[in-house]
């Protein structure tokens, strides 16, 4: 039997392909701008017949039903990264979150420690040999399909084909249900504010010609491409793509001429993006999509010579400690890959790691820079991993620097109005 005839014999609706799934099943659904929104709903839509369904993911984008108040016992979700579509129900106990490193999530699948029983997934339509690419992310799906017993595949006709390791052929996947939509989008911020801008700005002067970049999504990434557009010969090896490396390509800023690792290729896991950044990846030979595993595994990070990781965080104490995945207690995101980047870039040579965030929140009531972190708050970058801390006041290098020195120089980066209090908590603590 030809690849075709298999397809054929499996397509189906998304309310019979969800029958495979069984109470006490553990189901992956494809994360970020791959959410297979259709199954979801028919997933969801039989939750009077199931029990003690796990329903694991990193950050999607769409609602997430099944964490809603009256799903317990039918549907617990394991967040292995969160958004703001199920932080309610994590910190209300009836989800899971469970802090890993991106580079990680893959072998807990396929090491068997979190086994797959279905994967929900959403692919572009197969090619001439019975190819379907995993589109706008590889991330931990194809693990996820690699151990699957069952592989329910949204085959959507606007899903870009993307190249790298980012196939999978249609005799691996138990049902298709055909649809012809929109994928969905995340857009950039509307508009870049000041406090922006001058981060950016600072972290932009860290930035050598030749560089090879690692950024996330929000406005400070946002705001640091707009300073980037007279460097020359960068490349780009990031866990996540979006719309503005785009227009640096477009530019003519990323090149990937000198990359010591992929020379010539964007290197990336997944898009978070809008159609501009579709259709840039769709069958670009300039991009490479592989899984988290490799991308952003910090042994594989460090090969890439010259490398600048740029991470955000809620907050830093004085002593450099990242607290990025919580707020106190409430658990806010997870580790993504900012450790592993951190790590990577620290040991590439020439290697840059920062870590960018505003000096205040709360309309500038409260400082960023604490002088002791909130009780309970989660380190996610150790204070011997930090290297750079950059604010819209300056920049501060940690890295081997005394408890003393790191706290002389985060009290100048910290805004102005809390500089007299941290002196004040440092000098307590026999920091100062």
């Amino acid at each position: 039997m030809n690849w075709v005839d298999i397809y054929r014999r499996r397509v189906t609706t998304a309310e019979r392909a969800v029958t495979d799934i069984r109470s006490g099943d553990r189901v992956w659904v494809h994360p970020g701008c791959n959410t297979p929104v259709r199954l979801i709903e028919a997933m969801v839509a039989r939750a009077p017949e199931l029990q003690n369904v796990e329903v694991a993911h990193i950050l999607t984008v769409a609602s997430a039903p099944y964490v809603a108040p009256g799903m317990e016992g039918r549907f617990r979700h394991r967040a292995l990264f969160m958004g703001g579509n199920v932080r309610e129900a994590v910190n209300a106990g009836r989800a899971d979150f469970v802090p890993i490193h991106l580079h990680e999530i893959p072998k807990l699948i396929s090491s068997g420690f979190m086994p797959i029983d279905v994967a929900l997934v959403h692919v572009s339509p197969p090619d001439e040999h019975g190819f379907c690419s995993f589109g706008v992310g590889v991330d931990a799906t194809k693990a996820a399909v690699e151990s699957a017993r069952t592989t329910i595949a949204l085959v959507n006709q606007q899903m870009p084909r993307t190249l790298g390791d980012s196939f999978v052929h249609v005799s691996k996947l138990s049902h298709v249900v055909e649809v012809d939509e929109p994928v969905l989008e995340l857009a950039m911020a509307p508009e870049i504010s000041e406090v922006a801008r001058r981060i950016g700005r600072n972290v932009a002067s860290l930035i050598p010609d030749g560089a090879t970049l690692q950024m996330g999504i929000g406005e400070i990434p946002d705001a640091v491409l707009i300073y980037l557009k007279d460097k020359k010969h960068l490349g780009v090896h990031t866990e996540m793509f979006s719309d503005g490396l785009v227009g640096l390509f477009e530019a003519g800023v990323v090149t990937n001429e000198r990359k010591t690792l992929h020379r010539g290729k964007i290197v990336t896991s997944f898009v978070l993006g809008t159609r501009k950044a579709f259709s840039f990846v769709d069958n670009n030979p300039f991009m490479e999509f592989h899984p988290n595993e490799y991308v952003n595994d910090p042994f594989i990070v460090a090969q890439n010579d010259n490398m600048v990781a740029i991470n955000s965080a809620l907050s830093v104490d004085l002593t450099g400690q990242v607290c990025a995945d919580s707020i106190g207690t409430f658990v806010y995101s997870g580790f993504g890959g900012q450790l592993d980047f951190i790590r990577g870039a620290a040991r590439s040579k020439g290697g840059v790691p920062i870590i960018a965030l505003p000096s205040t929140a709360k309309n500038g009531t409260l400082s960023r820079i604490a002088d002791t972190l909130l009780p309970g708050s989660g380190v996610v970058t150790t204070r011997a991993d930090v290297h750079y801390v950059v604010t819209e006041h300056g920049i501060a290098n940690l890295h081997g620097r005394s408890l003393r020195e790191r706290a002389r120089q985060l009290i100048d980066i910290a805004h102005p109005d809390f500089r007299e209090q941290l002196e004040r908590a440092a000098a307590a603590r026999k920091l100062l």
